[in-house]
């Protein structure tokens, strides 16, 4: 990503960050939860971009661990940071809508503890690729595989087993049930979107840029 593209990129994410919360105020209350459902439109969006970030990096490894390509390597670092980072904000904003709304914290319920072991497997990637050592990028890469194959089972867990989760229909409902409350979650979705890109393609270009002073150094060594 050249300069004047990440420069409009971080302006239009700035500019769209600052409108959210006046969609926010403007969105309709839910009838039953009050102003406390409106947690919603930062916590669905900060899962969204949390299983797109694990996708990048399980694609980037697959790529990196079959076609040794280093590019991919460090796209895939950068994008693990950011699953992590994510899927904080979604794992911290989840119990505080939840006390509300389900009267509990938190429940070991299909997939409030698959979305937990998917996030301590992204931090396993990272840990494994800080102190690892020689080798582990090979090893981190297939963890990162196997967070992606996981995001389905996620994501279609409340499908599957009755949980006090919504099913995964209800979000596109919105567009009909309730038009009020899915601008704002189109919006903010977006906005977290060019959030991650922005992030994507500075950490990615810092994990470019720590690869070539480690190639200078070792050439240095070497003469």
């Amino acid at each position: 990503m050249n300069q004047r593209t990440f420069a409009g990129l971080s302006i239009v994410g700035l500019v769209m960050f600052a409108a959210a919360p006046l969609w926010i105020a403007r969105a309709p209350y839910e009838s039953t939860m009050g102003l406390i459902q409106k947690i919603f439109y930062f916590h669905v969006p900060g899962w969204i971009v949390m299983f797109l970030a694990v996708f990048v990096a399980g694609i980037a490894s697959a790529i990196h661990l079959f076609r040794q390509k280093p590019a991919a390597d460090r796209l895939a670092h950068a994008a693990a940071e950011l699953a992590v980072i994510f899927g904080i904000i979604g794992l911290v904003t989840g119990p505080l809508w939840a006390r509300k709304a389900w009267g509990v914290w938190w429940q070991w319920e299909p997939r409030l503890t698959m979305s937990i072991i998917l996030e301590l497997i992204m931090c396993a990637y990272l840990l494994l690729r800080r102190y690892g050592g020689p080798g582990s990028d090979k090893l981190a890469a297939t963890l990162a595989i196997f967070a992606m194959a996981n995001v389905p089972f996620v994501y279609y867990s409340v499908n599957i087993w009755r949980t006090i989760h919504p099913a995964t229909s209800v979000v596109p409902q919105l567009a009909v049930s309730a038009p009020g409350m899915f601008g704002p979650f189109v919006w903010c979705s977006v906005a977290f979107l060019v959030l991650f890109t922005v992030m994507l393609a500075a950490r990615t270009r810092l994990e470019a840029q720590r690869a070539e002073v480690e190639r200078l150094h070792l050439a240095l060594e070497e003469q």
